[in-house]
């Protein structure tokens, strides 16, 4: 009896046992077979990043994805940097200096097939200064596609100037040569059958243009939103065109790009950026209330009232691959009205 008690103790302790082992194998497998969370998620080459980017409702996506958390979310420590001079910014990224250091840009696609076609020629930056811009780029994300009221050209009130007939001769502002908003302004013009060339452009950033225009140094402004929107609550500035239409209706505005070396290195990294940023693109297309609040936090000068928010017009925030189609079309119109050679844009993406 006391034998078969022994027994029953023993076969007790050894299906215990057994029990014990199954259970410590379950934890450890997926830890020796790679299958565990730290396994899961691929090391991020560089979490930290500078991304520059320009402080205009082009860039909702990113600003929602900044002000939700949803960089961080994927591991990213992300540092806006306000991009007023494309030149500056592709140049930084082309020449990778630590000291100048940008790592992703959303900016304007017209500077962004410039600089590519200038690498494509031999041409290369000697500086983040240098008015050559050269960059081999990836374009990996769509940023904006242009609603009505999102562009516009903008007189002071009380201006003589009424219509586009009446910039004949006349300076108008733009913040840069050759960049988007003057392929905007050239396409209206030539749509309304005026010559660009009878009107002369001043250059000056986004946020000093407003007071270019009540200084008189500029008759008439090319201003995006929310850059309109606060000229207009704050000086009274009056819209004499509309830069949604002719050629340039639901015109493709703004994309993020990289340099290709830096795509090459940082896969992961890159892969997480967009997941985020296509995140925030979703929200901003979808949800007004988060774009507004995710532009009034931005830091002064750049964060806009809750009366600018609530007034200001939206573009529309694409997601998913870019798309090739729209992006050779900036390419096309930049031949129409820039001179620029033809251009296979498709070339460019990457993402």
């Amino acid at each position: 009896m006391i034998r078969r008690f022994t027994r029953a103790i023993r076969v007790v302790e050894i299906i215990g046992v057994a029990a014990a082992v199954a259970v410590l194998a379950i934890l450890l497998v997926p830890r020796l077979t790679g299958g565990g969370d730290a396994a899961a998620s691929p090391v991020l080459e560089q979490p930290d990043l500078n991304v520059a980017v320009v402080p205009a409702v082009d860039s909702a996506g990113f600003f929602v994805a900044l002000h939700e958390g949803l960089f961080a979310a994927h591991g990213l420590n992300v540092t806006f940097i306000p991009a007023v001079s494309s030149e500056t910014v592709i140049n930084a990224q082309a020449l990778d200096e630590p000291t100048d250091r940008i790592d992703i840009s959303c900016g304007n696609y017209v500077s962004y097939l410039q600089a590519q076609q200038n690498y494509d020629r031999g041409q290369r930056s000697s500086s983040t200064s240098d008015p050559m811009v050269a960059a081999d780029l990836e374009i990996f994300a769509e940023g904006s596609v242009m609603e009505p009221g999102t562009q516009g050209l903008y007189v002071m009130p009380g201006s003589r100037i009424s219509t586009l007939a009446g910039l004949e001769g006349k300076t108008v502002g733009v913040n840069a040569p050759g960049n988007i908003l003057y392929l905007l302004a050239a396409s209206v013009l030539a749509n309304h059958g005026l010559r660009v060339s009878g009107v002369h452009f001043a250059y000056y950033s986004l946020p000093e243009m407003a007071a270019m225009l009540k200084e008189k140094k500029i008759d008439a402004a090319v201003l995006p939103e929310p850059f309109a929107t606060q000229a207009e609550q704050s000086m009274g500035v009056t819209e004499i065109a509309d830069l949604d239409q002719g050629a340039t209706v639901a015109f493709p505005v703004q994309g993020c790009a990289v340099t290709r070396q830096w795509a090459a290195a940082h896969p992961v990294t890159l892969a997480a950026f967009r997941a985020a940023f296509e995140q925030g693109q979703q929200i901003a297309d979808a949800n007004r209330s988060v774009v507004e609040q995710s532009m009034e936090a931005l830091k002064a000068p750049l964060g806009v009232s809750k009366v600018t928010a609530a007034m200001m017009a939206l573009d529309s925030y694409p997601v998913g691959p870019v798309d090739a189609v729209r992006l050779q079309r900036v390419a096309d119109v930049m031949k129409e009205f820039l001179g620029f050679p033809a251009f296979d844009a498709k070339s460019m993406i990457g993402g």
